[in-house]
């Protein structure tokens, strides 16, 4: 039996518009890399399946080309949490109105941090 990190990689196969290099995956923001180790941490903790994903990204890819997204790769990350969000719901996870609730609060609490502080939920005024 294959450990679930290859199994990621074997999903992540070449063909796959991925952005990466020799070494593997390339982020050009620390937000990606997070949603990266995101995904992969759950897989690794089995709330999803390896093919559960490949099938959830390739789904969102194709929607966003067929509605004239991106073809050259340049929002794949954002196809990757669009897919991440979806999987989530469909496991009962989450809703959209939880996430919706849960950017709406990082929002409020990016706007009430003086500049040059960390981002916390906690600074979010309506966080009771």
């Amino acid at each position: 039996m294959s450990r679930p990190e290859t199994d990621l990689a074997a999903a992540l196969a070449t063909d796959t518009p991925i952005p990466r290099d020799a070494e593997g995956p390339v982020f050009a923001e620390p937000w990606q890399a997070q949603a990266f180790a995101l995904t992969v941490a759950l897989l690794n903790k089995g709330v999803f399946s390896a093919d559960e994903w490949a099938q959830a990204l390739g789904a969102e890819i194709r929607e966003a080309v067929a509605n004239g997204g991106c073809r050259d790769g340049s929002d794949y990350y954002e196809r990757w949490c669009e897919a991440l969000e979806h999987l989530l719901i469909a496991k009962g996870l989450t809703s959209h109105d939880g996430i919706d609730a849960l950017a709406a609060s990082w929002a409020r609490a990016a706007e009430a941090t003086p500049h040059g502080k960390p981002i916390l939920l906690a600074n979010d005024p309506q966080q009771g």
